[in-house]
């Protein structure tokens, strides 16, 4: 499995907002295009985001950064030109356990 994740610091006058944004448009239109299993969406105790993606093979996280990424960057962009700082980071599954 490949993990795509995707930490975002946000100003604290934005964070409502910005939580707001991602679970009603942001992260389910992602989740339409058909490049991902899941998305989880997490908040920290600082007030950082950080949303992860999974996707079944790289194919398909790289469908999804060649086909998508330049719209949805340029969305979120739009609905918040400063106040928030994102990171992204790849991640190849190696192994899991569970109970």
């Amino acid at each position: 499995m490949i993990r795509y994740e995707v930490t975002v610091l946000v100003r604290t006058d934005l964070r409502d907002a910005f939580e707001r944004y991602f679970i009603a448009k942001h992260i389910p239109e992602i989740l339409a295009t058909g490049c991902f299993l899941d998305i989880r969406f997490d908040r920290a105790d600082s007030g950082a985001f950080r949303t992860v993606y999974h996707a079944a093979v790289r194919a398909d996280l790289d469908r999804y950064l060649t086909e998508h990424t330049a719209r949805f960057r340029a969305d979120l962009g739009r609905d918040f030109p400063e106040g928030i700082t994102p990171s992204r980071e790849n991640w190849t599954e190696l192994r899991s356990w569970k109970v």
